[in-house]
């Protein structure tokens, strides 16, 4: 007990010299917001007057070939359309004309399960993947063909964000091949060289 007791002796002298040394005590410090990342812009290809125009979005997601594509073919948003911007694009809930598999219907509930019904549906109707520097996006609920304006929103949109994620990558700038193909297997290939920056 007498050592305990001259330890505590020995340790009040030091306590008092660092609290003493001039530095004011504080409470703690407000610095603004917590940090926050960048939030990813996606831009999709829309259509003004007979002409493709870069639109940017802010996904809820990371950008990617795919989200960029479902994106696009939710069609453009109410101000997007008060803006005059419109889509040649069959939208997701249009009934396929000749595709081999019927699209789901999915009735409008509420609640998490309906998200995941029509997900699936959306994910049945539409396939991108992107292999070897190609973007494939395969549309199985379309069986007509693809206009050269549509055709091109989807290359555009595709290799746009194809091109995002290659440079978070770190890989090369080249251009972005994006091959589309409709329900009857018919396929139309291009690039981004083409593609609108503004």
């Amino acid at each position: 007990m007498r050592g305990v007791r001259r330890v505590v002796l020995l340790c009040v002298p030091a306590l008092w010299t660092l609290v003493s040394c001039g530095i004011p005590a504080t409470g703690v410090v407000e610095a603004g917001g917590p940090a926050h990342g960048l939030v990813p812009v996606l831009r999709v290809y829309l259509v003004e007057n007979g002409s493709l125009v870069a639109v940017p979005r802010r996904p809820a997601g990371a950008v990617d070939a795919e989200s960029a594509v479902m994106n696009l073919l939710e069609g453009p948003t109410e101000t997007e359309r008060a803006k005059r911007l419109t889509t040649l694009l069959p939208p997701l809930t249009a009934a396929p004309t000749s595709a081999p598999k019927p699209l789901v219907s999915v009735p409008p509930t509420a609640g998490p399960s309906a998200g995941s019904a029509a997900e699936a549906a959306a994910s049945a109707a539409v396939a991108v993947n992107a292999r070897n520097g190609v973007v494939s996006i395969h549309l199985r609920y379309v069986g007509e063909e693809l206009s050269d304006l549509a055709t091109a929103q989807l290359i555009c949109t595709a290799a746009e964000a194809q091109r995002t994620t290659d440079t978070g990558a770190g890989l090369g700038a080249e251009a972005v091949t994006v091959k589309v193909t409709n329900a009857r297997g018919l396929s139309v290939e291009g690039s981004d060289e083409r593609c609108p920056e503004d």
